[in-house]
């Protein structure tokens, strides 16, 4: 319990920013490991996939390790296990809304990828059809 509180704490402290990289298909945040200081967080993602709850995915294609965490999928962009905060090296955590379920991500006009620039309506795929 404890764990889950920390790991929200520093969510929520952390100095996500826009990733420009992918912003019309993809749109996310990221921080980093060094740069942004954000080493425990990662370290306790990391451990979260350690401990079994990542769930595996693709990311156009490829495969990749995604942790769901209140409203939002997180996934870093170098394996978990491959992960030495101690290397010197800069890690990267990314981080997307979720607007369906839990393992599901939908693209919608005007998303940025930002907390504030989320669409307030849901995905018209996912309205029941007595909906406007």
């Amino acid at each position: 319990m404890l764990e889950c509180l920390k790991i929200t704490e520093l969510i929520g402290r952390a100095p996500w920013r826009e990733a420009v990289t992918f912003r019309e298909t993809w749109p996310h945040e990221y921080v980093l490991s060094r740069k942004d200081g954000q080493g425990e967080l990662i370290e306790l993602i990391c451990a979260r996939f350690r401990a079994g709850e990542g769930v595996a995915g693709t990311f156009f294609g490829r495969p990749n390790t995604y942790l769901f965490i209140g409203d939002c999928k997180y996934w870093l962009m170098t394996h978990w296990e491959a992960v030495a905060l101690d290397d010197g090296q800069d890690y990267v955590l990314n981080r997307a809304r979720l607007y369906r379920d839990r393992r599901d991500f939908v693209i919608q006009t005007g998303d940025t990828g930002k907390r504030e620039g989320y669409p307030a309506q849901p995905a018209r795929s996912m309205q029941r059809a007595d909906q406007p």
